[in-house]
């Protein structure tokens, strides 16, 4: 193999193993058809002699053999004689079977030798074909076999139901302008190669899920209006072994046929990981297939107008060889939307539905940060069915509610809580609400709720003003008394605290080893790295690294975040202590509404500056 390539011939059956198989199975069916009776072929004198000793009761007779059964007595294990008649007729046979009152038969000759020697090869070999044809079908799911298995829908465009271009995409800005560079390059290749010009045959679209890669694809082919081949990595791994490169080639081959056009592959990360680490050692059917597809890439001419998309949410795990130039040269990241980008992808989302006038778009673009587009998608869906499940035409700010608190945090829970644990939860929102409220570093109020969600009791939300691309420190600390007031009112009103503040405490120490240990906001400490851990970029999942500094350092980062939650509890404490009767009567207000809006929660804690807020249709 060259490259990963091969030469192109179907998968088959080892022939050998097929003869061993074919053999045994004829062996085992012989008894089936002949019987299992033991058999010994004699002269024909001594068969006469038998018959005339009275020890053969039965005989067969064919136009060429003569076969004795014993009348109930073996000899030494054998049941049948066998004995070839003289071709002269013996005039004696006959009257000497009389004599002896032996029981004859006579069989067509035809019946008893031919066919009966050849029927059950015949049924093997039936078997053994139709085994064959079935298992090549059946592993396939083709009805065709191998034929189809090779090729099929590997070798059509994909047919879209509609027309998708750039303008179906919203929010991915940067994306478009570097994938949109390759219509020109599609719609007239020889513009570019009159002057030498090469685009890149190889675009890695990378991005966390839902972020529109596969979406970018297809509007780059709607815009191009070329052939669009799609398929995902998954497809191409079968039983058998070359399998995925042929279809790789077929694919390919069909894409050069059909210039200009497009190749889309999906979820590339199935197939591309890095080579060496399978079971089959380098040659198992995964690493052939991503052999093949690096031989595809490398074959490209500068004048072959075919553009090769792939998308993925784990570039980490991707092979080295298909990142290096010449193959997947481009790499094209997708993030998640900020407040600008979900407002443009609402409004695409929201074509067609009828949503009322008073839903504001904008509020429910600020109110969704780290929203993709495909859960922007979910919350308009949601909130639809919401308003079905009514009866309503219009889709009210009401629904819009519901859908995001769900897509959020889960579905309402109907818990059966009892009356002291409902005052305190009403006491550990109403903190984290009044320090929210009073201090000026925090984000806006929108509600706050006691309604359980999910895994959560409750919740105080907030409103964004702004987008923020960076954190400053006193926003952070502003975080973190926000997050342990629920705790320090429960200990200032009840006093004791619960387990109710493990969410808090968990996100608490999180932002403040984060200052500590990668943001360097400790003055005796220093700007130095010192995280345990990394942020996978795209799968939002933390990986555990080698810890590279003393076991005396990582006491001094855990006394540094110490200091910092104790501060900030003192902090959201004293904030309490000194607005504690307005703290109570949000409590008490809470626990007998359960969700209080951003006007609600300002009458209680600011009953003398009351000024009513715009009416925001959606909570953050």
């Amino acid at each position: 193999m060259t490259n990963g390539s091969e030469p192109d011939k179907k998968p088959s059956i080892n022939p050998i193993l097929g003869a061993i198989v074919l053999f045994a199975l004829a062996f085992m069916a012989m008894p089936l058809f002949l019987g299992n009776q033991a058999s010994q072929t004699i002269p024909y004198s001594a068969f006469k002699s038998q018959i005339e000793d009275g020890t053969i009761r039965e005989v067969t007779l064919t136009q060429t053999t003569i076969v004795g059964v014993f009348g109930g007595v073996e000899n030494d294990g054998v049941t049948q004689l066998r004995a070839v008649l003289p071709v002269q007729n013996d005039p004696e046979l006959f009257p000497l079977l009389a004599d002896n009152d032996v029981s004859v038969t006579a069989v067509n000759s035809g019946d008893g030798s031919i066919i009966g020697a050849l029927f059950p090869w015949i049924i093997v070999i039936g078997f053994y074909i139709w085994f064959i044809r079935r298992m090549r079908s059946g592993m396939t799911g083709l009805p065709g076999g191998v034929g189809d298995l090779m090729s099929g829908r590997f070798m059509k465009p994909a047919n879209p139901a509609q027309k998708i271009t750039f303008d179906d995409v919203a929010g991915q800005d940067t994306a478009k302008r570097e994938v949109s560079e390759l219509v020109e390059f599609l719609r007239d290749p020889e513009r570019f190669a009159r002057v030498g010009a090469e685009v890149p045959h190889g675009v890695l679209l990378m991005g966390p899920p839902g972020t529109g890669k596969t979406l970018l694809a297809r509007a780059l082919a709607g815009e191009a209006d070329v052939p669009f081949f799609s398929t995902t990595g998954s497809e191409f791994i079968e039983v058998f072994v070359g399998v995925g490169a042929g279809r790789v080639r077929k694919m390919f081959e069909a894409a050069r046929k059909a210039a200009p056009a497009i190749i889309f592959i999906d979820e590339l990360d199935s197939i591309g990981r890095t080579r060496g680490t399978g079971v089959g050692g380098g040659h198992d059917e995964r690493e052939q297939t991503l052999n093949q597809i690096l031989a595809e890439l490398d074959g490209f001419s500068g004048k072959e107008a075919v553009v090769v998309l792939a998308a993925t949410n784990r570039p980490d795990v991707l092979d080295p060889a298909l990142l290096r130039p010449g193959r997947f040269d481009r790499h094209v990241t997708l993030n998640l939307p900020d407040k600008a980008a979900r407002r443009a992808i609402l409004d695409i989302h929201a074509k067609g539905l009828p949503i009322a006038k008073n839903v504001d778009l904008d509020t429910i673009a600020a109110g969704t940060p780290g929203f993709s587009g495909a859960d922007l998608k979910n919350l308009l869906n949601e909130a639809a069915i919401s308003a079905a499940r009514t009866s309503a035409h219009e889709i009210q700010p009401i629904d819009i509610d519901e859908a995001r608190d769900k897509v959020m945090m889960g579905t309402v829970r109907t818990l059966a809580i009892q009356p002291d644990e409902r005052h305190r939860l009403a006491v550990h929102e109403a903190g984290h609400t009044a320090v929210a409220h009073f201090l000026p570093e925090a984000d806006p109020l929108y509600k706050v709720t006691i309604i359980p969600r999910g895994q959560a009791l409750g919740g105080t939300h907030m409103l964004p003003e702004n987008e923020r691309q960076t954190l400053p420190e006193p926003y952070l600390q502003g975080q973190l008394t926000t997050l342990l007031a629920g705790r320090a009112a429960e200990r200032l009103l009840m006093t004791s605290v619960s387990s109710g503040a493990d969410d808090d405490i968990r996100r608490a120490t999180t932002i403040a080893r984060s200052m500590v240990a990668r943001w360097g906001m400790d003055n005796e400490i220093g700007p130095i790295d010192l995280r345990d851990s990394d942020d996978h970029p795209f799968l939002g999942q933390t990986i555990a690294k080698p810890r590279n500094f003393a076991d005396a350092t990582a006491a001094r980062v855990d006394a540094a975040v110490q200091v910092l939650l104790k501060a900030a509890e003192a902090k959201a404490t004293e904030i309490l202590t000194h607005h504690k009767d307005k703290v109570l009567v949000l409590a008490t207000t809470l626990e007998q509404e359960e969700t209080l809006d951003a006007n609600a929660i300002r009458k209680c804690l600011d009953p003398d500056n009351v000024t009513p807020l715009h009416d925001r249709s959606v909570p953050i």
